[in-house]
Formats: structure tokens, sequence, C-alpha cells
């Protein structure tokens, strides 16, 4: 029988700390497998296009949810060959989609 308090107990829990570069960077290899050095992580939070973060002063801390987020952003879908596009054809109309049928080009 499931425990009435399990959802309680997970609402309870903290939400993991935020994350200097280093850490950030360390996370994303272990846990992704993307290597980004802590100094691409820094250029990317000046010109764009990396995970989103907050500052405490001058130092920018990075959450585990937001790491989560931006790295399944940059992954592919899974390919078969390197020549693989992941995006299929549709039976149907004959326009490429992706994965999950979202139709592109």
């Amino acid at each position: 029988m499931p425990n009435p308090l399990d959802g309680a107990v997970e609402q309870l829990r903290p939400a993991p700390r935020p994350m200097r570069r280093a850490e950030a960077s360390k996370y994303l290899f272990e846990q992704h497998g993307i290597m980004r050095a802590p100094a691409t992580l820094a250029k990317l939070a000046c010109i764009g296009g990396g995970p989103r973060f907050q500052t405490a002063g001058r130092f920018p801390l990075y959450r585990q949810e937001e790491l989560d987020l931006w790295a399944a952003s940059i992954l592919s879908p899974l390919k078969s060959s390197t020549t693989d596009s992941g995006q299929k054809r549709d039976k149907h109309h004959g326009r490429l989609t992706d994965g999950e049928g979202r139709a592109h080009g």
C-alpha cells in the first residue's frame, strides 16, 4: 500500500544547492557527458547561449535544473549513424520531422 506521506516528504526535500562555475562544469560532464570548461561557461554567460544562472554579488551560481535543461537543449536526438540527421520523413507529407513528429523545413 502506498505511503500517503511520500509526496509530502518529497516536497520538504530542499533543492540541491547552486553551483559555482567549476562545479557546474564538472556536473555537466559527470551527468551529461558534456565537456565545457569553466572559462567557456564564463564566455557563454557574457555572449549568451549558455545555461541560465543567478549571481550572488559578483559570483555566478548555476542551479542543477537549469544545467539539466540546457544540456537537454544542446543534445541531438539519438542517431543510428554519423550521416543520420536525427530527423525522419513524415510518411504522409514528405516533410522532415524531429524524433517527436514536429515538422521542420
